[in-house]
């Protein structure tokens, strides 16, 4: 496996010093003048965006045309859908977190950009820098060259903000000197520990107006369902892979709310799935009611029938989405 990272470290490097081989100008000022509003639009680039998302054309543009007299730290990645790429998205966290510390940082200037780069809206730079895997991090040199140094491969590196830092520095040639990395502002906890707190002290208010509910059968079965629809619905694999709420296609900007792959699951989803298994629980209660119930004939008919209506409706939808997500799942809806 070493000998292999190895030869995929010295093929990069030749590569990238093929197609960084500085150029002589023919028109001096003509060149300067380039170089002037190359930085000057990657300056207002990086106000915008710490981290400058490249496609193929700006690759070239910015970073293997010549003149140039800055530094690009670029990230490649595989962010598709369909990647499934879980080291990328940690990647690019803490990248972000490097971009930015550099860019509200003291040592800020227009010697070094970051920038990032995806397989499937870049595939060219990929091919012609043989960059076959992801995440993986270039420095792209102004004046030196390139060399195996200036590759940085999470498969043998740490996913550490501060390793990153460590790794750049010495590659950009002391730039970001008095650089230090700032850590964003979680309000994640502080939140959680706010609702904790007001759901206790409401729940203490009404245990001091009345504790009637507490001996309430119907109270606890409401709560163990919803306990248990929370559960089932993957409430807990969300809460221990980080799933994001939506995802958006890079190409079309269409979102999409449903992941369709079986092993995989979106917060979006699991609230869907939710409404549907509270749904066929609503309709399971209301058939139990009727059938034991002593009101009068047509009223039991009316909750039999909508009973009924939300088990067949929602139940079909629910072997739907299994369908949709696992394509050899057994059993068929009415819907299919």
């Amino acid at each position: 496996m070493e000998e292999w990272w190895w030869l995929r470290r010295v093929s990069l490097t030749v590569v990238a010093l093929v197609f960084m081989t500085p150029e002589a100008s023919a028109h001096p000022d003509q060149g300067e003048k380039v170089l002037e509003e190359k930085v000057r639009q990657l300056m207002d680039w990086t106000k915008r965006d710490r981290v400058m998302r490249m496609n193929t054309a700006a690759f070239n543009h910015f970073v293997l045309e010549k003149p140039r007299n800055y530094s690009v730290i670029a990230m490649f990645t595989a962010f598709q859908r369909f990647r499934s790429c879980e080291p990328c998205k940690l990647a690019v966290e803490e990248f972000q977190i490097l971009a930015g510390s550099w860019q509200f940082s003291s040592a800020f200037s227009n010697k070094v950009f970051f920038a990032m780069l995806d397989f499937d809206e870049s595939p060219e730079v990929f091919k012609m820098l043989q960059v076959k895997g992801g995440p993986i991090v270039l420095h792209l040199p102004a004046e030196s060259q390139f060399t195996a140094d200036d590759i940085y491969n999470f498969q043998v590196r740490d996913i550490s903000v501060q390793h990153m830092f460590t790794w750049a520095d010495a590659r950009t040639g002391r730039w970001m000197v008095n650089f230090t990395t700032r850590q964003p502002i979680h309000v994640h906890y502080p939140f959680k520990l706010g609702i904790s707190l007001t759901l206790i002290g409401g729940l203490v208010c009404v245990l001091k107006w009345t504790r009637t509910f507490i001996f309430s059968k119907n109270f606890w079965a409401v709560l163990a369902l919803c306990f248990v629809i929370l559960m089932s619905s993957g409430r807990m694999w969300i809460h221990i892979r980080g799933a994001p709420f939506a995802e958006s296609k890079t190409h079309t900007g269409q979102t999409y709310y449903i992941q369709d792959m079986y092993f995989l699951q979106y917060v979006a989803e699991m609230y869907i799935i939710s409404l549907f298994y509270m749904c066929i629980t609503l309709g399971m209660v209301l058939l139990s009611t009727a059938a034991t119930s002593r009101m009068n004939i047509r009223r039991r008919k009316i909750m039999s029938m909508t009973g009924m209506c939300l088990v067949v409706i929602f139940f079909n939808w629910l072997l739907s989405l299994f369908r949709l997500k696992y394509r050899v799942y057994p059993f068929r809806s009415l819907m299919d």
